[in-house]
């Protein structure tokens, strides 16, 4: 007895579709890797990065989460225009078509973990037990190497479906991609689009929080303790000075409008009040634009240091903070005093300051 044939009817199943969705999917994969690269590069000081403008970060990181949000929906049109292919007999037909089929088995794998492990990450949410950055940049590599492979074998497929105009049920599949991929990004993007916070809900609520800022990690969970004798401790080559909180009140303070731009996304803006680190600099007789070193009270913890670069250290409006919206900081929020520097990674924003060190 012959064994029955599958077919699929479904007018989805169709390299037009498959083509279409597939641009718009390379667009948002493209956009998503290019941004977590700035990202991560920023993070390890790879690049000369300005300070101004002061909401570039903030908005190169927004777009990594809302072109990774985009992508999910459309990701899953894209499978389901192609999944029969997996049913396709022979399995394999030749050492190319075996080649090809594995590089789509590694492209799935490879884009599945990103994606999956990304919107986690964006809740804060680790079930896993490795290290989450390292993890998500390297996979990503995989994932784009494979993509490039996968458009090459496919480029006279894709040529052909572009090239063949859709109609009937076939349009109405793909209006309904990009509404699913419209509407999970209007869910999520109020967390850095302020005025789309009403309509957001699932978007991190950047401005909950203590003094109307949402915090990562709290004072309690780093393990702070401030030590009753804290003195700031500014290292350079003159030697070291210390200052009381109370002596860098009396400074001559800088308010600046600032945005804590987080790499999970959300993103909210304070008014920062404190001594402008360049001030500092030329207290203890260094020229602003030196790479300064800053230290935090937390005992353990891969961002309890970070580099301030020399653009950074140059700006009147790179800050050591005392106070947030009007009002003393907040534990949570880095008492005794903190950075706050244009255009950064809020995990490179460091809390509970301790030491400044001229490099």
């Amino acid at each position: 007895m012959s064994k029955p044939v599958i077919r699929f009817q479904s007018p989805a199943h169709d390299e037009r579709v498959s083509s279409r969705i597939g641009i718009w999917l390379a667009v948002a994969f493209g956009v998503c890797f290019v941004t977590g690269l700035i990202s991560h590069g920023i993070q390890h000081s790879w690049f000369w990065w300005p300070s101004r403008p002061v909401h570039l970060y903030h908005l190169t990181q927004g777009l990594h989460v809302t072109s990774g949000v985009a992508a999910i929906p459309l990701l899953l049109a894209k499978l389901w225009s192609v999944y029969p292919k997996l049913f396709e007999r022979p399995l394999v037909r030749s050492v190319p078509h075996a080649l090809e089929r594995g590089s789509i088995l590694v492209l799935s794998g490879a884009v599945f973990f990103e994606t999956v492990t990304g919107v986690f990450n964006v809740a804060q949410n680790y079930l896993w037990g490795f290290y989450f950055p390292t993890a998500h940049y390297a996979v990503a590599w995989v994932a784009v190497g494979s993509i490039l492979v996968h458009v090459a074998v496919k480029l006279p497929v894709v040529r052909r479906g572009l090239a063949r105009p859709v109609d009937g049920s076939r349009r109405r599949f793909l209006r309904t991609t990009w509404l699913a991929s419209g509407v999970a990004v209007l869910a999520t993007a109020g967390g850095t689009v302020a005025f789309l916070r009403p309509v957001s809900p699932l978007s991190t609520r950047s401005d909950r929080g203590p003094q109307g800022v949402a915090v990562n990690r709290t004072a309690r969970a780093a393990g702070i303790v401030v030590p009753e004798d804290w003195r700031l401790e500014v290292w350079a080559p003159s030697g070291i000075r210390r200052f009381t909180r109370a002596e860098l009140a009396a400074l001559p303070q800088t308010t600046a409008r600032l945005p804590i731009a987080c790499v999970e996304g959300w993103s909210a803006t304070a008014d920062w009040t404190g001594v402008p680190v360049a001030d500092l600099l030329r207290l203890v007789g260094v020229a602003p634009g030196a790479a300064v070193r800053v230290e935090s009270l937390e005992p353990t913890g891969l961002y309890r240091a970070s580099t301030l670069p020399g653009p950074h250290t140059a700006d009147p409006d790179t800050l050591l903070a005392l106070r947030i919206n009007g009002e003393d900081l907040a534990p949570d929020h880095g008492y005794p005093c903190r950075i706050i520097a244009p255009n950064r990674p809020g995990v490179l924003q460091t809390k509970w300051v301790s030491r400044l060190e001229v490099r």
